[in-house]
């Protein structure tokens, strides 16, 4: 991972010049796996982000804002009492690796000052966060337990002793010379970017990558002088933070990444650059936990309707043969007296054909004459009664297809907390019910809580994530002569500029969001309609979030995710 020994040397550094002496004023814990510490330092207040996510692992200071639990988990309770108000003395790196010691000392109940340390294991899905009493050398709690039974060497339970993960007998690579690594590295094996990670401590595949074509020809001379050359260039701290995208995938690193091909984007501070890189991923990846069985409802309730389509059409077409049931109805009254019971079918003039074409009408032999005329009429009232009924339910099937194609958009952009909003919606409109948990009561009063962005010049843009948030903000929040837009004939979320007469620039920021957070996310030239509140109505017995509209204009805006970043409010 990008989160390389190397990255954590830099991000220590970075933290230490923005933390060290703070003091821990507030601790949270919105998700299972991730903390969120208010510091003061320097005159300023800052958020230091400590996550131990399987997948997105990292410390880093934060502008992003979240949503915190009702009832704080233990382990973030344990850490309010042990942290909060306690100063940060010193921020290290163990060794080369990704390991992150706060050092911090505070006071305990007594009054008496008292050291601990929260040690940050950066580690893929090993990764924890753990609180030490360093006096003690003793384990407090930390945000994942491991037992003995999962991990011989080292317990990680409160009471056991810290037992820093086993060492990889590693050189040191801030020390090496050109010889080292002519010591260290197999010319003639090849894979000399692996060979790299393997002897040298702090290296990640993707920065052995880089240091190999630094070297060009990378051989017995090339290799040893770049690799130098980079070690010196880190060892100082000179590093130029950037995200290479790469056909649509992103790559950050402590610098631009000249072995990937692609568009460069570099930042002022490696925290700004994880921000931006991380934007909505974890939300995401928390998302499709907490809502895969509401995805499977929604994909299958789209597909039993779209099922249901087809055959209402082939209905349908059946139906809109009702003339012809008529026709074999009166020519079979007409010529009634040469039809015998018995026979299969008869071959009579058609009338109504003025060329005078004959017609082969099929009996059904165990009826009358009688029985099989008035048995087309039948067939003529049934299918002529029955083509308006299955035109409404193909519109009503089609209405169930666009909302669950909208509700599936909206999972695509929901944050975690906007998943019991649709899963409440669902129970209201009788498509799941509710599972009821113990100790959660829902204030009925509660109104949806609304992302809010701001626009270059200050104007405040508000957007809905879910039906019941667009609802709440077109129908009550927003104001008559406010601005409201939509994706054009695409499903997404309402926007609203708070402003009577925005600037143009501002329509087209609030736009870039409507098809931001819309079905066309990734498409180019999206169509965004944008009118008055005033003109946006809610028919009567409509799906949640549904409205029509009229007397608006059309933008055309391709969606940003670097300006989305940029709009959105901390």
């Amino acid at each position: 991972m990008p989160f390389d020994g190397f990255f954590t040397r830099a991000m220590v550094n970075e933290l230490k010049s923005e933390l060290m002496g703070g003091r821990i004023s507030k601790i949270h814990q919105p998700y299972k796996n991730e903390l969120v510490m208010a510091v003061r330092a320097g005159r300023q207040n800052h958020k230091l982000l400590i996550s131990s996510h399987p997948s997105y692992a990292r410390v880093q200071i934060t502008g992003d804002t979240f949503d915190n639990p009702t009832e704080p988990p233990m382990f973030c309770m344990i850490l309010r009492k042990h942290l909060e108000g306690a100063i940060i003395q010193d921020i290290k790196q163990v060794n080369m690796d990704r390991i992150i010691i706060f050092e911090i000392r505070g006071r305990d109940e007594l009054g008496d000052e008292s050291y601990k340390q929260l040690i940050v294991e950066i580690m893929g899905r090993h990764s924890n966060i753990i609180l030490v009493d360093k006096e003690k050398e003793k384990i407090i709690d930390s945000i994942k337990h491991i037992p003995t039974a999962l991990n011989s060497y080292r317990t990680i339970l409160p009471g056991s002793s810290y037992i820093y993960p086993p060492e990889q007998d590693k050189v040191n690579p801030l020390s090496a010379t050109e010889e080292d690594v002519l010591k260290k590295i197999d010319f003639n094996s090849g894979k000399l970017d692996k060979q790299i990670v393997e002897k040298f401590s702090g290296f990640s595949p993707i920065l052995a990558k880089e240091l190999i074509f630094k070297a060009a020809l990378a051989n017995r001379v090339t290799v040893p002088k770049s690799f130098v050359l980079l070690m010196e260039q880190l060892k100082n701290h000179q590093y130029e933070p950037s995200i290479t995208v790469e056909d649509e995938k992103e790559h950050f690193y402590l610098f631009p990444l000249t072995h990937i091909k692609g568009e460069i984007k570099k930042f002022s501070s490696l925290s700004e650059m994880l921000d931006r890189f991380y934007f909505g991923k974890a939300d995401r990846d928390r998302v499709k936990q907490q809502a895969f069985d509401l995805e499977r409802l929604m994909k299958n309730e789209k597909t039993k309707n779209e099922t249901k389509v087809k055959k209402l059409k082939a209905t349908l077409e059946a139906a809109e043969k009702a003339d012809e049931y008529q026709l074999l109805g009166e020519l079979l009254t007409a010529n009634m007296h040469l039809v015998k019971r018995g026979m299969k079918d008869i071959t009579v003039i058609n009338y109504y054909d003025e060329n005078g074409g004959q017609m082969t009408i099929v009996l059904d032999p165990r009826k009358s004459p009688s029985e099989n005329a008035q048995s087309y009429y039948t067939k003529y009232q049934k299918a002529k009664n029955s083509v308006q009924v299955v035109k409404e339910q193909i519109e009503k099937a089609k209405d169930e297809i666009n909302y669950f194609d909208g509700l599936l958009q909206q999972l695509t952009s929901a944050r975690a907390r906007d998943i019991e909003e649709i899963r409440e919606e669902l129970a209201e409109q009788g498509y799941l019910r509710l599972r009821n948990k113990k100790g959660q009561r829902k204030n009925p009063n509660a109104k949806p809580v609304i992302d809010r962005y701001e626009s270059a010049d200050g104007t405040e843009i508000l957007v809905g994530k879910n039906n019941k948030q667009n609802d709440y903000l077109t129908n009550k929040l927003a104001g008559r002569d406010e601005i409201w837009l939509h994706t054009k004939d695409i499903p997404g979320s309402h926007v609203v500029i708070r402003s009577k007469d925005p600037s143009v620039e501002t329509i087209n920021e609030a736009a870039i969001l409507a098809a931001y957070f819309s079905k066309a996310k990734n498409s180019a030239s999206v169509p965004v309609d944008f009118t008055k509140i005033r003109h946006v109505k809610k028919p009567n017995g409509s799906k949640p979030g549904f409205v029509i509209y009229d007397n608006q204009q059309t933008v055309y805006v391709t969606p940003d995710e670097d300006s989305v970043k940029e709009m959105q409010r901390s």
